[in-house]
């Protein structure tokens, strides 16, 4: 009887020593979850109204939901008298291991995160970097998405990408077209460019306005005189218009008598007896 009596006041003993902190930290808890929901809910509402990325805000959100999560738990259980140092020294060298093991990928997720944010590229634009060119059709949080113009499926990490260097082709409404013609050294220079700026001025999507079309000679080189035409287009334009001026250029040259010079090889033969 002594026995239990002994117990039951240890007890009681016990509950009158945490019972009231346990109570506190569990109001604490649930008060903490609340203004968590409050916090993250301001937080999407503020991304929404910053125009940032739709990809980005569930990203953000669920870590700073785990981020806050993890520090009111920790709050909680020292508030109940837990001991949390070794805790966290446990908590800190995991952390550290796993951040090792997962560099890459975290870097990667960095990546992603400063692409969503900076928007060097988006859905739909047209890229080249680390050596591939396509499309940019996801932007995950790990790697970016390409199609190629052969319809390739290209997949890139997104720290090269947030770090390296990149084209984007898509960004500029308007792009400007340098072609590079070849005549010959007997040709009439005056004549062939006349012929340039009158099929360039002819074709309505080249825009004449701000940057109209101009012809020059760009360099007399071993067999051919060189022209370069210079045009400015909407940037949907740019590959239509390239092809068929390139085109066009053969077949009008030819109507009018210019030679478009090619690399010949003359061979001679000698007969020894």
């Amino acid at each position: 009887m002594e026995k239990f009596q002994g117990t039951f006041q240890k007890i009681y003993d016990l509950a009158v020593q945490y019972g009231m902190k346990f109570i506190l930290a569990l109001v604490v808890l649930i008060l903490g979850l609340i203004v968590i929901r409050w916090i993250t809910k301001g937080m999407v509402k503020m991304m929404k109204r910053g125009n940032v990325n739709e990809s980005l805000i569930p990203f953000l959100k669920s870590m700073t939901n785990i981020l806050l999560k993890v520090m009111l738990i920790i709050s909680v259980m020292g508030m109940v008298g837990i001991q949390m140092t070794s805790f966290i020294a446990v908590l800190g060298a995991a952390g550290l291991a796993v951040g090792l093991a997962l560099q890459g990928t975290l870097q990667n997720f960095a990546g992603g995160v400063m692409i969503l944010l900076f928007k060097p590229y988006e859905v739909g634009h047209f890229i080249e970097a680390q050596g591939f060119m396509g499309t940019v059709k996801e932007i995950q949080i790990f790697n970016t998405v390409l199609l190629s113009p052969d319809n390739r499926k290209i997949i890139i990490p997104n720290s090269p990408l947030a770090t390296g260097t990149l084209t984007n082709f898509s960004v500029m409404p308007t792009r400007r077209i340098d072609f590079s013609f070849g005549i010959g050294y007997s040709d009439d220079i005056d004549k062939s460019k006349d012929i340039l700026l009158k099929m360039a001025q002819k074709d309505d999507r080249v825009l004449k306005d701000a940057n109209p079309p101009e012809v020059m000679v760009e360099a007399l080189a071993d067999s051919s005189v060189n022209l370069k035409l210079r045009v400015w287009v909407n940037s949907e334009d740019y590959w239509s218009l390239y092809f068929d001026v390139t085109e066009n250029v053969k077949k009008q040259f030819d109507e009018a008598g210019i030679s478009i010079p090619f690399p010949q090889q003359d061979v001679h033969l000698y007969n020894q007896k």
